[in-house]
């Protein structure tokens, strides 16, 4: 009598523990896919679940240690500014205005602190706090090389361009609205 009531709590802490471990897992997959998003599902289709998983949290580790940090208002208005400029040169210069688009995007990372690695690191780091635009930045960067190849319709490079745009906007944190707007105001 003794041993099936020790068998019987045995058996239904077990079962407890594991339940309590699948639904953190499920809690863990739920955060993870809410903040990630698409980035999410990307690694999830080119691995699976665990190994996705194991790798955005790396990305999180890994990110925590930089000092990140937003834009003064002073700089929003300069990038700000030279996006205009890009923007406007594109008529001219379309593959000229996407590598200085390319250019541009890098400044405004390595001034919120974003260390400059290769191109694919440079992905997975902004993906951490940018994951809903981190594929424009992947689209951009692969029109921009096959650009540089000549390899490129001037409708591909506007696509890049808006692309860019994209994430220049998170990384501003799309104050870049506002400046523009504040602009505009102040000159009435």
């Amino acid at each position: 009598m003794n041993s099936t009531i020790i068998i019987l709590i045995l058996v239904v802490a077990v079962v407890g523990a594991a339940a309590i471990l699948y639904f953190a897992q499920k809690q863990k997959t739920r955060n993870l896919q809410t903040k990630f998003g698409p980035e999410y599902d990307r690694l999830v289709e080119i691995g699976n679940r665990s190994r996705a998983e194991s790798e955005l949290e790396r990305r999180e580790k890994r990110v925590q240690k930089f000092r990140i940090h937003p834009l003064s208002p002073d700089q929003i208005t300069q990038f700000a500014e030279a996006w205009r400029a890009e923007q406007a040169r594109f008529v001219d210069d379309p593959r000229g205005a996407v590598e200085r688009a390319d250019a541009l995007v890098t400044q405004v990372m390595t001034a919120r602190g974003y260390p400059m690695t290769e191109f694919e690191q440079r992905t997975a780091d902004v993906s951490v706090a940018h994951p809903h635009v981190v594929e424009h930045y992947r689209a951009a960067h692969d029109i921009a090389q096959r650009a540089a190849k000549g390899e490129i319709s001037t409708e591909e490079l506007r696509g890049a361009l808006l692309h860019y745009r994209a994430l220049f906007e998170d990384l501003l944190e799309e104050r870049v609205i506002e400046t523009e707007r504040l602009s505009t105001e102040v000159r009435r």
